[in-house]
């Protein structure tokens, strides 16, 4: 038997670990930052990149792109060569992806705060980061694959299983969700509207979560649990049933995320029905990763390394029991849109993202540098005050969305709302923010201890760029089943048939979903009253969107009867048909927004975006005092009409030849109706002669962003009209 010699890459593993470790710190702080702004909503006052509403895209692709990204980066290209006794395919490709992908990271830092942004949740990213993504994700597939072909191991461990369809079912949702007709260089619509736009996002934003956090993390699960309890996994049948059932149920359940809301039924209750199904693969694999330390409890107690994998597999088996309890369409009405989703979210991103990464790292850098870790004791430490963390962080934000879902729907004997100001729940809840506060802290605090930890061990260590390693050649065997060879056993050396076969499976749900909702017109039925945006609409529109206010308010009213008690009229889906993107959001930090048209004045809109306590006292809205202070910028006005039309909006060659006249005039009805308070009237002359004395240049103030954001505002809702809410019997639905 020829055995050969070759070398494992661990330069690319180091680096990948490095940069774990660097956008994990820089991830946590901004997100521990944003738990600060809700107990200090000013405290970056006047800074606009440093807002709360451009700040949490920030923090969300940080944690998960940047810092789980690079995890799985690092974990993947340690243990596939180790798997399939090869050095990766291709160096280049290697470097390809690690600087591909640190630098649209450093680009999400820099454009994201700019309020660069699509605002689609997980997809926050403008086109050209859309198809660079792309590119860097090819590689790392081309660079898997390559090496799948050229292995000396003859059938592909579990572990590649969960690579090969992390790989193709991202692959298939990018694309599809990234669908967008570019306006600028970094400003771009959904070809999706509405409905359809909900749809595919959640189907994206789920299977997101389903095969980028979850899949290829069960894959290092599957590699690094067996390792470091130094025992095989408990059960290979388990682990077949594991895999194709979780890949082919997880990608159905998407529409979960949409319950109650304009979405057609059919496709909220398959939604619901495979969300529910998908208790069985997800505790499947949790059992069989628990089951794989039978034996090894002792070590359990002693080696921090095991100790973090066993939070982590038992985070996910919590998030992922939670997640079809939540899928329920009675425990998603109480949930929904409060903290408590913030809890469900963060269990899974804490302790099953988080503890993995941890244990993955302290398992990897003694092994990488050839010595042991500097401090068990501050491993330990990091395990403590982690575990801390998570339940600080975890606990409040369920008492918090509980006592949210309570308080809202609470009705008087009269048959009031007892808490119609919206700022009651909220005050209600400020002890929570504090405790999650806390908890963020403590998480934080154990992160830095590992990066410290880690430090001191790889300057006590030798740098080891390639490990020597030697494997026999694979020899060439008959393509087809040979006898007593079972059908999978076959199959796991037959990687390109493998891959089919995953495709397939996760393909089946997608099409069955979405393919009906974009294609037969009856699904999303049309209103004949609801009519696309002004030009000064949409351009407030993208402001609201730059803002990132969908992060704290919604514009879905459910048929329940507190919300059309307390908002208006419920949603239908023929209101969104000119909304690209959709904005249905997914948290109420405030109050839903889609009946808001009319309810105020726009002296009221005025005054709240420049300061929001002096409005309503006990707000945790920040000030927006940029947007009444920058102009206007129009210049894109008739692209972006002319790139809406693309997009079936239906805006004739005279409304885009006349939206500057347009925008002048409605802008100057705005004016008007702010001169009638007298406090802005005097405001605006007095500032006009101020910054003429001073020799600057004065922007009118029908010029400037706020008024736009205040056309828009006011137009929401504003395309149906009901006259007796009393006759809606849909209303009985809670």
């Amino acid at each position: 038997m020829e055995v050969q010699q070759f070398h494992y890459d661990n330069k690319i593993v180091k680096n990948f670990l490095y940069a774990t470790m660097l956008w994990g710190v820089v991830g946590m702080l901004i997100g521990l930052l944003l738990a600060f702004m809700f107990l200090f909503p000013n405290m970056t006052d006047g800074i606009s990149w440093l807002s709360f509403g451009r700040l949490r895209p920030l923090h969300t692709n940080a944690v998960i792109f940047a810092f789980v990204g690079n995890a799985i980066f690092a974990g993947v290209y340690y243990s596939v060569q180790r798997l399939l006794k090869a050095r990766m395919f291709n160096d280049t490709l290697s470097k390809i992806n690690f600087w591909g992908w640190q630098l649209i990271i450093v680009g999400a830092a820099i454009t994201l705060p700019l309020g660069y942004t699509t605002s689609k949740e997980y997809a926050e990213l403008e086109w050209p980061f859309d198809i660079a993504i792309a590119v860097i994700w090819v590689v790392f597939g081309w660079n898997l694959i390559g090496t799948i072909l050229k292995r000396r191991q003859r059938h592909l461990y579990v572990a590649i299983w969960f690579y090969l369809a992390t790989f193709v079912t991202v692959t298939v949702l990018h694309i599809f969700n990234s669908l967008e007709i570019p306006v600028s260089g970094l400003k771009s619509y959904s070809v999706y509207a509405g409905v359809q736009d909900a749809l595919v996002q959640w189907w994206y934003g789920h299977n997101a979560v389903a095969f980028f956090l979850t899949t290829p993390f069960l894959g290092l699960m599957y590699y690094f649990v067996p390792k470091a309890a130094n025992r095989p996994v408990y059960s290979y049948r388990l682990s077949i049933v594991h895999f194709w059932s979780l890949i082919f149920i997880y990608i159905w359940a998407g529409p979960h995320h949409l319950l109650y809301t304009s979405l057609p039924g059919w496709a909220q209750n398959l939604g619901v029905a495979f969300s529910v199904m998908l208790l069985m693969p997800s505790w499947g694999g949790m059992i069989n990763g628990l089951l794989t330390l039978r034996g090894a409890w002792d070590k359990v107690r002693t080696d921090p390394v095991l100790k973090f994998m066993v939070v982590a597999i038992t985070g996910y088996g919590m998030a992922t029991f939670e997640g079809p309890m939540l899928s329920l369409k009675s425990m998603n009405a109480m949930a929904h849109f409060t903290d408590w989703i913030i809890a469900h979210v963060h269990v899974g991103a804490l302790a099953w993202n988080g503890f993995l990464t941890f244990g993955m790292i302290y398992y990897l850098v003694p092994k990488l540098f050839k010595t042991k870790l500097h401090s068990l004791a501050l491993a330990n430490l990091h395990f403590w005050i982690g575990t801390l963390g998570i339940i600080f962080y975890a606990l409040p934000m369920y008492v918090a969305g509980f006592q949210q879902w309570a308080m809202w729907k609470q009705f008087s004997p009269d048959g009031r709302l007892e808490y119609g100001n919206f700022l009651e729940t909220v005050t209600a809840i400020m002890p929570m923010y504090w405790m999650r506060a806390i908890g963020g802290t403590l998480f934080i605090t154990g992160m830095i201890i590992m990066v410290i930890n880690v430090i001191i061990t790889i300057r006590n260590g030798s740098k080891v760029s390639d490990e020597l390693a030697e494997a026999a050649a694979l020899k060439r065997v008959s393509k087809r089943r040979v006898v007593g060879e079972g059908w999978h056993t076959w199959l796991e050396r037959k990687p390109v048939k493998l891959t089919i076969f995953a495709t397939i499976a996760i393909l089946i749900g997608g099409i069955v979903q979405i393919v009906p909702t974009l294609l037969v017109k009856s699904n999303i039925p049309t209103i004949t009253s609801v009519k696309p945006y002004t030009p000064l609409e949409l351009e407030g529109r993208d402001i609201y969107i730059r803002e990132g206010c969908v992060g704290c308010h919604s514009q879905m009213v459910r048929p329940f009867r507190n919300e059309v008690a307390r908002y208006g009229e419920y949603s239908k889906a023929g209101e969104f048909v000119y909304d690209h993107p959709f904005l249905w959001g997914s948290k109420r930090t405030g109050p839903d927004l889609h009946r808001v048209g009319g309810r105020y004045t726009d002296s009221w809109h005025f005054k709240h975006m420049y300061n929001p306590q002096e409005i309503s006292d006990g707000s945790i809205m920040p000030a927006y005092q940029w947007l009444i202070k920058n102009g206007l910028d129009k210049s894109q006005t008739e692209a972006k009409m002319r790139a809406m039309v693309k997009l079936g909006v239906p805006y004739t060659d005279e409304d885009i030849n006349t939206a500057q006249q347009q925008m002048n005039a409605q802008a100057e009805t705005i004016v008007e109706n702010l001169k009638e308070d007298p406090d802005l009237a005097t405001s605006f002359v007095e500032g006009k002669e101020e910054a003429l004395a001073k020799g600057e240049t004065y922007i009118e103030i029908k010029e400037r962003e706020i008024i736009a954001v205040i056309a828009y505002l006011q137009r929401l809702g504003t395309d149906i009209k009901v006259s007796d809410i009393e006759e809606l019997t849909t209303t009985e639905n809670e």
